[in-house]
């Protein structure tokens, strides 16, 4: 399980920094409550493709954007040590080089060839 963060507010000179830096931006003021009465939303803003384009870049928590490779398929897999050990030592991404292995192992061979 995850250890939560815990976020510690900053004390009353820590926000009058803080606040200070905020006033002191030329590029970047503060919004009062006329700017944020002329604020429009985005379905406002932009036009109906480009809006809809955005929607459907919005994904829901925990779900993963498009791939840049073919998907692959997460599995349970049971290996030897004397096989399983090379590899993790091998450094981070050993799971890829995993795959590679036995994509170059199917181009000769075929799974029918083993006997279990």
């Amino acid at each position: 399980m995850k250890a939560k963060v815990k976020i510690i507010p900053p004390n009353d000179a820590e926000e009058a920094r803080i606040n200070a830096g905020i006033a002191a931006d030329p590029d970047n003021p503060e919004w009062s409550k006329k700017d944020f009465g002329r604020a429009k939303s985005a379905k406002e803003f932009f036009d109906a493709g480009t809006y809809s384009g955005l929607v459907s870049l919005k994904r829901k928590p925990g779900e993963r954007g498009p791939q840049k490779s073919p998907v692959k398929e997460r599995v349970t897999i049971r290996l030897s040590e004397h096989v399983l050990k090379p590899f993790r030592e091998s450094g981070p991404g050993w799971q890829t080089r995993v795959d590679a292995a036995l994509a170059d192992w199917l181009k000769a061979h075929s799974p029918s060839d083993l006997s279990a």
